[in-house]
Parts: structure tokens; C-alpha cells; sequence
């Protein structure tokens, strides 16, 4: 039902006339592509400066929250460049976009770091106070750390693999 669902989505979108001269302009579909490649680089700097920081590999002698509040407003940007430009791929090509086994798994892991994302930034922001000057933060901030490091390597990855049809569920 579910893989119903998507695919009548994606057909809906597929049926706009903007979808089909995004996909087939020459230069429209690569600006775009770049775009999001380049805000998702700006993103994972600094998401990775702040999570190796968290871990403790990272610059053990500046306080963690403000590394944290000076990466967080370019991040917040290239995150939302990314996400925006995102959307627009998948409405320029949504059908194969849909059956393709590593955009879904792309988007479970998206869920799974918007999650771990809302929680990490809670926690830390709630116990930074006695920690924010140890050179290895408590264990938890690092476990969430190190599960965003994780998370995000999935979504680049299989961000990456979508270009790859071998295994589309046409079913």
C-alpha cells in the first residue's frame, strides 16, 4: 500500500510540465545538482567539525558550545540550501527517484538523523554547563555524536548510489 501511495505521488509530480523541462535542460538539472552537492559540503564541514569536537578528537581546549554556536548559523544554511535544492531534484525525476532503493533508504536515514539531530542538540544544550570545557565530553553527547557521524556518512552515501539502478523496485 505504502509503495502505492509513493508511486501515485510520484506520478502526480512526474505529470507537471516544470518536472519534465527540469530534468531535460541542459544546464537547469546540473546547476541545481551542484547546488546541492556544494551547501551539502558547507553542511557536513561544519556538522563534522562540531560532532568530532563532541567526541573529543577535535580541539580539546576550546569550550564545545561555542564551537557549536559559531558553526551553527553556516550550517543551518547549508542544510537548508541542501534540502531545498533536495526537493527540487527529486520533483525533476520523481518516478525513478522513487523506485530506487537507496533514495528510500536515503530518506529512512534522513528521519533517523533529523531525530537523532533534534535530540543531540537538546541534550547537549542542557547539560553543556559540566562538560563544556572537558576535553572528552560525557558519554552520552558522544555516543550521539558519533551516531550523527554515522548518519550522515549513510545519507552521502546513499545519496551518491541514487545515480545507480541496480536494484530500482519496480514492484
Amino acid at each position: 500500500m505504502l509503495n502505492e501511495w509513493l508511486l501515485a505521488l510520484a506520478r502526480w509530480l512526474d505529470s507537471f510540465a516544470w518536472s519534465t523541462q527540469l530534468h531535460e535542460s541542459y544546464y537547469m538539472y546540473a546547476w541545481i545538482e551542484t547546488t546541492h552537492v556544494l551547501t551539502l559540503m558547507v553542511f557536513l564541514g561544519m556538522l563534522y567539525v562540531i560532532d568530532l569536537r563532541m567526541l573529543g578528537l577535535i580541539f580539546p581546549k576550546t569550550r564545545a558550545s561555542v564551537i557549536a554556536e559559531r558553526l551553527d548559523t553556516p550550517m543551518m544554511v547549508g542544510f537548508t540550501i541542501m534540502l531545498i535544492t533536495g526537493f527540487i531534484l527529486y520533483f525533476a525525476i520523481p518516478v525513478r527517484t522513487t523506485q530506487s532503493v537507496w533514495f528510500r533508504m536515503k530518506v529512512v536515514l534522513l528521519i533517523a538523523a533529523g531525530i537523532n539531530a533534534f535530540l543531540f542538540r537538546n541534550r547537549m544544550r542542557a547539560s553543556a554547563d559540566s562538560w563544556d570545557l572537558d576535553p572528552v565530553p560525557p558519554r552520552h553527547i558522544r555516543i550521539g555524536a558519533g551516531l550523527s557521524l554515522a548518519l550522515w556518512s549513510g545519507v552521502v552515501i546513499t545519496g551518491r548510489t541514487i545515480a545507480y539502478d541496480w536494484y530500482d523496485c519496480h514492484k
